[in-house]
């Protein structure tokens, strides 16, 4: 086990769940995961697992409806929280201050002690409520990382998707990783 502080890793339920999976098998150890209720849905819907076998490699999980959790006091030594996928609920939530659960008690928890927050937001087309209150998350420091993957890397898979998103997730934490072609320009003609 280790002892640096964890990354957090909360779920929610919009589809995307493979980015949360592929998250925290990168992290490992390194990982505490936050399952919403709704969250265990889409799992099954999408991945068929169960959700010892989604989260495994992590250190912990939580219940989404367990505020009783460490996660929930900003004594507990988390460095970031990433909320991937993040519903259009979850994203209202904490741009609002609702800290009803787990994962918007969470957040709430890291924008007061401003550890790193990136939010994966799942949701499209966009209406102005969520771009508002994107804007307005994104102004208190709040990483707004919608998961759109990029294709100059010539993608044959979506893993390879998967991974292009995974891999700006941990840029936003500082964590090494290989996932993937960096942009380094157009190739030569």
């Amino acid at each position: 086990m280790t002892s640096e502080p964890q990354i957090l890793v909360g779920v929610t339920g919009a589809s995307g769940v493979g980015y949360a999976r592929r998250l925290i098998e990168v992290l490992g150890d390194r990982a505490d995961v936050i399952v919403t209720r709704d969250a265990q849905a889409v799992i099954e819907v999408e991945a068929g697992l169960s959700l010892k076998e989604f989260a495994a490699g992590a250190r912990t999980i939580y219940r989404g409806d367990d505020l009783a959790a460490g996660p929930a006091s900003g004594s507990h030594p988390f460095r970031a929280l990433v909320v991937v996928p993040c519903s259009g609920t979850t994203l209202a939530k904490i741009a609002t201050g609702i800290a009803d659960n787990l994962v918007t008690r969470a957040a709430a928890v890291a924008m007061k002690e401003r550890r790193t927050l990136v939010l994966v937001t799942r949701e499209t087309p966009l209406g102005a409520v969520t771009l508002e209150n994107m804007l307005k998350l994104a102004r208190l420091g709040v990483v707004i990382l919608p998961a759109s993957p990029g294709f100059y890397g010539k993608p044959s898979r979506i893993d390879d998707l998967i991974d292009f998103v995974v891999a700006r997730i941990l840029d936003h934490l500082g964590v090494e990783h290989a996932l993937g072609p960096r942009w380094s320009g157009p190739p030569d003609v």
